[in-house]
């Protein structure tokens, strides 16, 4: 078939874009396919940033282009826009179609995650190799990309970008068609299995160009080396011309990796990102630290210098930013997990005849997610609600800390807990323990903090806990912890000796790629490597089974034991409430309460709140003295003193306060009491009860004539109603019970309210009752009944005001018979 004649660029884009408006999106990507299998590169070249544009949306959030994040599998649009981008799809042939004749396109820095953006615009290169060669200084505000990274940076940017999408579109977001992508674009170039397919669209010299040649001198498993030196070694993503085919087709794999985890975690200081990513910086910090010796040692950074509490970018991750980092995580776990048996050995032999996708299994948690991943949930832990949305995050980090979740025997582990026995983490996951030390310790102690501030009554809350105890309770977890820990403070002098021969540099005789080290000071240099590098120099590290620590799990038992007398104490209320609830209750016999407004579902679903929470809590304090081995004793003595705070509770005492000129003012523990349930202050409304808002049970309409009615009569019959209150006899008594509605009642205090307003005492009547619409389904009941009888009106409404008098003298009867016992 003869090629279609050449048109101009800005004619083809200007008829592409009209009929993008017209068009339905079956006929729009049809079309697209057939331009994209006849045109040639050099026309496809100017509609591909329109195209990538209109599919992703703008990086500034006003044009939303498909609506990948919303677009869910019922949708009759789904299977179309996912044809259309699959790794074999149009789409991507027309990537590496441009990829072949190695176009570059313009990608702004001002769109870059805040750290990336920082260091350019300071003039420092970044340290990931993704942004090597593609930076021009002095700075232009523009990345040169290659078609495949500027596909794969806006198909990124699009999740963290600020769009403006319609009301009324929602859905589960692990049913959208952008978290389906990902997952496909993970599975399909960080495959568990086999290698990364090759380009199907191939150029006329046989493969797709890569972004640029490898220098000879590096060799591409270089990188991959489980080295320990302290100098990071940079991963370079460009394969040589002459590389075999995987070597060829793996910078695809790099690049993808390395823009989802730039993007969607690279989200810290300045300051941090520059500590962080250096690694002479960082081997200076380490052989200051180990004091290895003082030829060799740096001078000391500043206090502070290397540390995470510095500057922290305004920056806050959605729910669906979150979930899609953890189908990132669960996959890269998979990935790494899938590494060939003659693989995993250490030996440097071994590593020369690795494919170089088996190198990157090796290295690709270390290496390209550990370091960022840690901050970005460290900034989740400390900047999320302190609601059960923080769910997410929950699980993104417990997913990174189980790798052995997802490996090969997944299957066999979960045979064993189908048997009911106890998972126990295989030995060889020491090692991932160790080097992430911090990942379970230090985020556990932020987990904590958390938790004490958090409502544990609340069912989804107790849920958290209860997850979080059950991950660091499986047997062999917590000895790998404690062992990492004693690696991390075993004494500097101890392998001071050992020195010699492990930390020389280059002037020294050394070299910073060399593996030659013993394996005990291989286990503490990782350790120690891992803690210093992510927490600085001058790291005060808190031991998770320490004694702080230990008095803060023990505060958190206690406030869990205070959450479940809490809800065992709203169970019983609800079971109240149910059985007041009846048909009587109807009629006015049952509780006269109307700020309840409880409905019978929703002491269903409380009960059932109530139930879960209960059953959580008793599982997350067992699990939390199996972790820290607290023994019945140290438990029955909590339980004795949350048993004697509980009585204190059930005596409506008010949280604890602080008196001071404006009143009073909560201390810590008044908050978690008011938090968890124990103490509250009473709100009511202390205004003029005729004032009162018009409720939904009341008809606005009586409402209003009620009130000017009984206005009317106040006003005329006042001083009347006054003397009948006077009076000390049973008149008197029956008239104060009807006509005084605004007797004065001491009420505890609130810290707003210091003083209690004082209202005038008159005698008032209020027919405000008769705006019920209960009250006057009951009086025409009652008519009717009386008209069964033959009873004429006038005769049933005497009948009416004599019943309605006698049951309210019972009730006052009653009332003073209780209050004089």
């Amino acid at each position: 078939m003869a090629a279609p004649a050449l048109q101009q660029p800005s004619y083809f884009l200007a008829n592409l874009k009209a009929d993008w408006t017209n068009k339905p999106l079956h006929q729009r990507c049809h079309e697209l396919r057939k331009i994209i299998d006849d045109y040639p590169a050099k026309e496809l070249h100017a509609i591909f940033p329109w195209l990538v544009e209109s599919v992703f949306g703008s990086l500034d959030g006003i044009l939303t282009g498909w609506n990948l994040r919303f677009l869910q599998a019922r949708s009759a649009e789904y299977n179309i826009a996912m044809d259309f981008l699959n790794p074999s799809g149009p789409m991507m042939k027309l990537v590496y179609k441009l990829q072949a004749e190695e176009y570059k396109y313009e990608f702004p820095v001002s769109y870059l995650p805040g750290p990336i953006k920082s260091s350019i615009h300071a003039g420092v290169l970044p340290d990931c190799p993704l942004f090597h060669n593609k930076i021009q200084f002095p700075m232009s505000g523009l990345l040169l990309l290659n078609p495949f990274e500027y596909y794969m940076f806006n198909f990124a940017s699009s999740l963290i970008a600020p769009k403006m999408y319609p009301p009324g579109q929602h859905g589960s977001c692990s049913d959208s068609a952008y978290f389906v992508l990902v997952d496909t674009y993970l599975k399909y170039f960080l495959p568990t299995e086999g290698n990364v397919p090759p380009s199907p669209f191939s150029d006329p010299r046989g493969n797709v160009a890569s972004p640029a040649p490898r220098s000879p001198s590096v060799p591409y498993v270089g990188y991959g080396g489980h080295s320990t030196s302290l100098l990071k070694r940079h991963i370079t993503h460009q394969p040589s011309v002459n590389a075999d085919p995987a070597a060829q087709e793996i910078w695809r794999s790099e690049t993808l990796l390395q823009v989802f985890v730039e993007m969607w975690l690279h989200h810290y200081s300045l300051e941090m990102y520059q500590k962080l990513q250096s690694p002479q910086v960082k081997l200076a910090l380490l052989q200051y630290r180990l004091s290895m010796s003082s030829m060799l040692c740096q001078p000391p950074a500043p206090p502070g210098s290397g540390t995470l509490h510095t500057y922290q970018e305004p920056f806050t991750p959605s729910d669906e930013h979150v979930l899609v980092v953890r189908l990132l995580i669960k996959h890269l776990h998979a990935f790494s997990s899938s590494l060939k048996q003659e693989s995993i050995s250490s030996s440097p032999s071994a590593h020369s005849h690795s494919s170089p996708l088996e190198e990157l299994k090796r290295v690709v948690v270390q290496r390209f997610v550990q370091q960022k991943l840690y901050v970005f949930l460290q900034h989740c832990f400390g900047h999320w609600p302190l609601d059960a949305s923080f769910r997410a995050v929950l699980e993104t980090w417990l997913s990174y800390i189980q790798p052995w979740r997802y490996t090969a025997e997944k299957n066999n582990v979960q045979a064993l807990q189908a048997d009911g026995q106890n998972r126990t983490v295989p030995d060889k996951w020491a090692s991932f323990v160790q080097e992430n030390l911090l990942m379970y310790t230090k985020l556990f102690q932020g987990f904590l903090n958390r938790a004490m501030r958090t409502d544990l009554v609340n069912a989804k809350n107790a849920l958290m806990v209860f997850r979080v105890a059950k991950v660091f309770v499986q047997p062999n977890l917590s000895e790998m912890i404690q062992k990492g820990e004693q690696l991390f403070l075993e004494p500097e002098h101890a392998i001071l000796q050992r020195q010699n021969r492990v930390f020389l540099t280059p002037s020294h005789g050394g070299s910073f790629l060399s593996s030659r080290q013993p394996v005990g000071t291989d286990s503490v240099f990782k350790v120690k490597s891992h803690v210093y590098s992510l927490e600085g120099q001058d790291c005060q590290y808190n031991l998770m089974f320490g004694p702080d620590l230990r008095k803060n799990v023990l505060k958190l038992i206690q406030i869990i034991a205070q959450a479940r007398q809490t809800a065992k104490r709203m169970s019983d209320h609800s079971m109240e409430m149910a059985a007041n609830s009846s048909f009587l209750s109807w009629f006015g016999v049952g509780s006269s309460d109307h700020n309840n407004t409880f409905t019978g579902g929703e002491m269903d679903d409380m009960g059932e709140g109530v139930k879960k929470t209960h059953e959580f809590l008793d599982k997350a304090l067992d699990y939390l003295c199996q972790i820290f081995r607290l023994n019945a004793g140290q438990l029955s003595q909590l339980m004795v003193n949350v048993a004697s705070v509980d009585d204190e509770g059930a005596s409506k005492q008010l949280p604890d306060c602080i008196p001071s000129e404006n009143g009073l003012v909560l201390t810590d523990l008044g908050r978690l009491q008011i938090i968890n349930g124990l103490r509250r202050f009473e709100i009511e409304y202390q205004g003029d009860p005729e004032l009162q808002p018009i409720r939904s049970y009341e008809s606005a309409f009586l409402v209003r004539m009620m009130f000017q009615i009984s206005s009317f009569i106040n006003a005329r019959f006042g001083d009347h109603m006054e003397a009948l209150c006077s009076r000390p006899d049973l008149l008197g008594s029956i008239g104060r019970h009807y006509l005084s509605s605004s007797s004065k009642v001491e009420r505890r205090k609130s810290p707003v309210t210091r003083q209690i307003r004082e209202r005038p005492q008159r005698a008032r009547l209020s027919l405000r009752v008769l705006a019920s619409y209960r009250t006057l389904a009951i009086l025409l009941l009652l008519y009717i009944l009386f008209a069964l009888m033959s009873f004429s009106v006038l005769s049933s409404t005497g009948l009416v005001l004599i019943i309605s008098f006698l049951y309210e003298l019972l009730l006052r009867f009653f009332h003073e018979k209780l209050k004089t016992q």
